[in-house]
This record gives structure tokens, sequence and C-alpha cells, in this order.
């Protein structure tokens, strides 16, 4: 186990390198024992991929990795960084044979299957920036002197509305460096109407936190599935990239049929 440590660079094919991390830690931790309570995936963008064809000749990719929710397994983004480097130095025939032993590595450490999509740069078109649907919260005028979690803020002020609204405040911090994690986070739901002051002061209440960006991301769709008892809700957040790679973990209440993967202006 490399977690927390300084790692030796790797550029041979070493599928060893992945380290996964049970999510029934931290779900036990948030009161989940039994059926999940949502649906959905994390989403993974690497935007540097490398390999070498059977003449040396290296080729580049950028990589999208769709990893479902209800896997057993997460895959630490250390070594999932660690594991790709495994790939720099390393000969094969095709994309589609990188694609293929990717997936197939991948799926195994998650204990699911897992969709790899490689795309080469080569002749490819820069997703266009998306802003999000909804309203933001961040321009209220408050003052907040919590940064530690905590969902007592969150409450309905009655009127039953259907809206999406998000924040470009949510930070925290990863639970094995330390560094922080930047992220804008988007709140669908259907139900009686969440104070917006109350969610906004939660959000922020994470800025201090330790917790990976899937464990974040359900922990906020369960406080405010109990908290707000929405009939229907959605939460999904987009986090900036750190070592090539940005996670971007969605969870809902209803089962999804179409995972969009629409850039933000700071990915």
């Amino acid at each position: 186990m490399e977690l927390g440590k300084k790692s030796t660079y790797e550029s041979l094919y070493n599928p060893d390198r992945l380290f996964a991390i049970p999510r029934e830690i931290k779900r036990n931790e948030l009161g989940i024992t039994a059926a999940l309570p949502f649906s959905g995936f994390d989403i993974w963008n690497h935007y540097e991929v490398s390999w070498l064809n059977q003449k040396g000749l290296p080729q580049v990719a950028m990589a999208e990795l769709h990893i479902p929710c209800d896997s057993p397994n997460l895959i630490e983004s250390k070594s999932m960084k660690l594991y790709f480097n495994t790939l720099n130095n390393t000969r094969y025939d095709s994309l589609a044979a990188v694609q293929e032993t990717i997936a197939a590595d991948l799926s195994e450490c998650a204990g699911a299957p897992v969709l790899v999509k490689l795309d080469r740069v080569d002749g490819a078109e820069v997703p266009g920036m998306k802003a999000l649907s909804g309203e933001s919260l961040d321009h209220q005028d408050i003052e907040i002197n919590t940064f530690e979690v905590t969902s007592a803020t969150l409450q309905t002020v009655g009127g039953r509305v259907a809206e999406t609204v998000y924040s470009n405040l949510l930070k925290s911090n990863c639970l094995v460096t330390g560094q922080p994690d930047w992220g804008t986070v988007s709140v669908s739901y259907e139900g009686e109407k969440i104070c917006r002051e109350g969610l906004l002061r939660y959000i922020v209440s994470f800025r201090n936190h330790e917790e990976f960006h899937e464990q974040c991301v359900e922990r906020i769709f369960l406080d405010i599935s109990r908290r707000c008892a929405p009939d229907r809700l959605t939460v999904s957040a987009r986090y900036t990239r750190r070592g090539g790679i940005d996670i971007n973990p969605i969870r809902s209440s209803e089962p999804i049929a179409v995972v969009l993967n629409e850039r933000l202006v700071r990915q």
C-alpha cells in the first residue's frame, strides 16, 4: 500500500498498482447497511494517457471512465495515476487493445464492469464548456463561521417546488493526502422548498472536511434526503483536476438512463 507515501515511477505495465477501497467502510458510517438509497456513477476524465505502438512510437489519448456506484470498491485516485503510468513504455497493437486492458483491470479492481472510452488527441475537438442549469446559491450576503460538516442548517421553508440549484463553493480535502479538492455541486429536487441559506451554509461546512469525492456526494445526498425528505433528488459534483484526473460523482433517487459528461469552465 503506497497511499500517503513517496512513490517510485514505474512505466511498464503493472495492474497491481491499482488500489481498491471498499465503499462499505464509509457507507456504514453514513448508515447505509442494506440496499443503496440511490443510483449513479462516478465519471472520471483522465487527460494524460500514453503508451507505445509496436514500433515504439508514443501514442497519446484521453480516457473517460464510468464506475457504477454499486461497485463494491472505489479506486483510490493516486493508485489510478500510478497504474496509468505503467502503460507509458508498454507496447500495444492498437488503441482497442489498450482500452480492453484498462477496462479489464479497472473492472477487477472495482468489482463491477467499468466503462472505458479512449479518444485520440489528434483531431479531437475540445468539448464545449457548459454552464450549469439552475440558480446559483453563491451570491447570498451571509456570514459563515462554521467550517465543520453539519446538516443542522438543512431545512425546508414550505411550498412545493421542482428546481435545480448549484454552488461553486464546494471544497473538501483528500482523506489520504490532505490536499484540497475543489468542486461545483448541483442539487436537483422536487418537494418542499429547501432553505437556500441553510443549503449554502451546509455546502461551505465541507471546507475542512476530509473525505473522497464519491463519499462527499453520498453524504450530501443522504443529509438532504434525511433532513428535507424531497420526493425526488439528484446530487452531482464536478471536481477540478489533480494529476490529470477529474472525478465527477452523481447520485440520484431515480434510475440514470443517460450519463452526461459535460465539462464546466474550471475543468
